[in-house]
């Protein structure tokens, strides 16, 4: 059987693939805390509540075009589901390209995302 928690981090990230704002926000608590702790080119952050989330999701569709985002791997305990991925993105303003390595842990709870804390490291591309 199929991990219920591992299934609303995984509809989450097809709404993000997609670029749905609203069918991502759909998959979070409204207490919901999210939190990136940045990387050595993109500034840290806290999100709280749906629209807290919003402002996540928005601030990377408006900045950024997603060349490659690829989650490798899930690891699930319980009500908790770590993903470590990896994704490319040219930032639109610059031009500028990035790669970056993540882990992100999820908290899941009542099938929604009460938690989401990500560790990540970025480079930029240079051609």
């Amino acid at each position: 059987m199929k991990n219920q928690a591992k299934t609303i981090v995984e509809n989450m990230f097809a709404a993000f693939s997609s670029g749905d704002a609203d069918k991502f926000v759909a998959t979070v608590s409204e207490d919901t805390v999210w939190i990136y702790h940045g990387t050595q080119i993109i500034p840290a952050g806290t999100f709280e509540k749906k629209e807290g989330v919003r402002t996540f999701f928005t601030n990377i569709m408006d900045r950024t075009e997603i060349i490659n985002f690829e989650p490798q791997q899930y690891i699930v305990e319980g009500n908790m589901v770590v993903v470590l991925g990896r994704e490319h993105q040219k930032v639109k303003r610059s031009g500028r390209e990035l790669k970056q390595k993540w882990v992100q842990i999820y908290t899941v709870e009542n099938n929604l995302i009460t938690r989401m804390e990500e560790f990540a490291t970025s480079e930029e591309v240079t051609k």
